[in-house]
């Protein structure tokens, strides 16, 4: 599909941002020479490649050289510790692993994967294309491997999920994306979130502009800016961070033609307030799993709809069918909640090196075909109207920033720390409404570990977004008279107060007291904000320190959310500033 793209529109602009535009011709020269550079090192049909590239034009060639080659791509986050890119590494198998220069450092030492800087790598390609025998094209079959992308496993293991050529392209034939709404599309997530599927290879692949968002958090200003500057026509957000860009600025989305936005449970407020605000923005709710090539389901919701507090996840995309199913995979009537199975052409391949759990999730569609139909776990009902509504999930698992998670995953990594004996990982609302994880631990025989030392050691393990925000110290694990834990009994962290032994130091300049009382508003904490109180201490993330950063600027403070998380006590960061600099109040 891209070489049919490049042979009708050589100089139209395939990618652009950081000042760089690549027309589809260029595009497809760069990844040409890349692609045979990494033959020589190696890489043939089905080989993995481990990806660790911060945003920029130069990814979008990276993933077409990877295909190119014959070979899989496996991008990890950004914020994925050693350990994990090392687990990564091991269970794919890869044999080369590609990192620039904002992500090298993340790199573990002792990899099996030969390490390859992307920036030298480029320069070694030109050698590798110029050689008069260049080989032969790899072929690539529409069964065969595109990208591997990891997702939270309950057993401890996370599950790599295997999406094909088959998958991808078939995304990409769908009829939504010739709207006009999808010409220039933004770029803005980490190339390890299934999103980016649809930010690159949908624009890729029916001959549309990659908008390459710059690197750091995205805000208001950086939507707006992209919109302005580039055109986008479209994006997609997560439902945290679109509910987010809703409440503080909507204003920011006036321009775009299409928003597409899903992931958690939807806010009809939010998508009403940007509805009403936008004018003539279409605006679209998604569903998929990553098991389902990113989307499965959308609607556009209609006004009455989101004024009665609900917001259709909508019907099945082409090519993909959705089954509202029983205990016993019988078809549910109209109106009855039931579990969502998805089939249809979306439906990856399955969890890699794990058939187990693979047969346990991929079924035989009841369809008929041969084909397969993947049990999400969702609960969903069908409307009157026509489309799905979520209602829930039927397991453990919750959405987190966006992100998968298995509370059971960090159960089995914390359960392995030598302070703790027991623990049981719970995932509630906050007094904010907020999914958050709290770790309830007993600890070994002589150990008093405090919260610190059990967050540092799973961060050395897990993601960010993974690591409890709470650590809460029991005698024993309360449990029924079956001998099972009684959840019920545990006792509730209060989010809204200091930690326990957190002493308070009060601000005592004008800016200190600035930003204490913006985090004491955002965070909404009840307890005075200290100078020595840590910002995630206090319940924070990627989505509230986007509201802080731009209250902090409406205050004369500029501040990015970087820094924020760099310097996340009060005192760190008015030391960086001029502490007799004015605040506008």
């Amino acid at each position: 599909m891209f070489a049919a793209r490049v042979a009708e529109r050589p100089e139209a602009p395939a990618v652009i941002g950081g000042g760089e535009e690549l027309s589809y011709a260029e595009l497809d020269a760069r990844s040409e020479r890349v692609a045979r550079y990494l033959g020589e090192l190696g890489v043939r049909r089905e080989s993995p490649v481990v990806l660790m590239l911060e945003r920029s034009t130069h990814v979008p060639v990276w993933l077409l050289a990877v295909v190119k080659a014959g070979g899989v791509c496996v991008p990890v986050h950004h914020g994925d510790p050693g350990e994990r890119i090392r687990r990564v590494v091991d269970d794919t198998g890869a044999g080369v692993l590609v990192a620039d220069s904002a992500m090298a450092a993340r790199i573990p030492p002792g990899l099996r994967a030969r390490v390859v800087q992307a920036g030298l790598a480029r320069s070694q390609a030109a050698v590798a294309v110029a050689k008069p025998d260049g080989g032969e094209a790899v072929r690539a079959y529409p069964g065969d491997a595109a990208y591997i992308m990891y997702t939270s496993g309950s057993t401890g293991r996370p599950k790599g999920v295997v999406a094909t050529h088959r998958n991808v392209t078939a995304l990409a034939a769908d009829g939504r994306w010739t709207s006009g709404g999808h010409e220039r599309v933004l770029a803005h997530s980490p190339l390890a979130f299934d999103a980016s599927t649809y930010e690159i290879w949908v624009p890729l692949l029916t001959g549309g502009t990659v908008v390459m968002a710059p690197p750091g958090a995205m805000d208001a200003a950086v939507v707006r800016q992209m919109i302005d500057e580039h055109r986008v026509t479209g994006m997609f957000f997560t439902t945290a961070l679109f509910n987010l860009l809703a409440e503080e600025d909507p204003e920011c989305f006036r321009g775009v033609r299409e928003i597409w936005t899903g992931g958690e449970t939807a806010s009809p407020v939010a998508m009403r307030r940007v509805l009403d605000t936008t004018g003539g923005t279409d605006l679209v709710h998604v569903y998929g799993p990553t098991e389902t090539t990113t989307f499965a389901t959308c609607a556009s919701p209609a006004p009455g709809l989101l004024d009665a507090g609900v917001a259709p996840i909508g019907v099945a995309m082409a090519g993909m069918r959705a089954h509202v199913l029983d205990e016993w995979l019988r078809p549910v009537p109209q109106g009855v909640t039931g579990e969502l199975y998805i089939a249809g052409t979306g439906v990856a391949r399955g969890y890699l090196g794990q058939p187990v759990t693979t047969a346990e999730r991929f079924l035989p569609d009841l369809s008929g075909g041969g084909g397969r139909m993947y049990r999400t776990g969702d609960l969903v009902r069908r409307l009157p109207q026509g489309g799905l509504e979520f209602r829930g999930r039927v397991d453990d698992q919750v959405k987190i920033r966006g992100h998968r998670v298995e509370p059971g995953e960090v159960e089995t990594v914390l359960g392995s720390c030598p302070h703790v004996a027991r623990t049981v990982v719970l995932a509630a609302p906050d007094h904010q409404d907020t999914i958050r994880l709290t770790a309830y631990v007993v600890p070994a025989a002589g150990e008093s570990p405090d919260s610190t030392v059990l967050a540092g050691f799973l961060a050395e393990r897990l993601p960010g977004y993974m690591v409890p925000d709470r650590f809460v110290e029991l005698d024993e694990l309360p449990l029924t008279p079956n001998g099972k834990v009684d959840r019920e009994r545990l006792p509730v962290p209060d989010y809204g107060r200091r930690i326990a032994g957190m002493e308070y130091v009060a601000p005592s300049t004008p800016m200190e007291e600035a930003i204490a009382r913006v985090w004491g508003e955002v965070l909404d904490v009840e307890d005075p904000v200290g100078v020595q109180d840590d910002f995630f201490d206090l319940g924070g993330d990627s989505i509230r320190g986007l509201q802080i950063v731009a209250r902090l600027r409406d205050s004369g403070i500029d501040i990015t959310v970087k820094e924020l998380f760099e310097r996340p006590t009060i005192a760190e960061i008015a030391a960086t500033r001029d502490v007799a600099g004015t605040v506008r109040r």
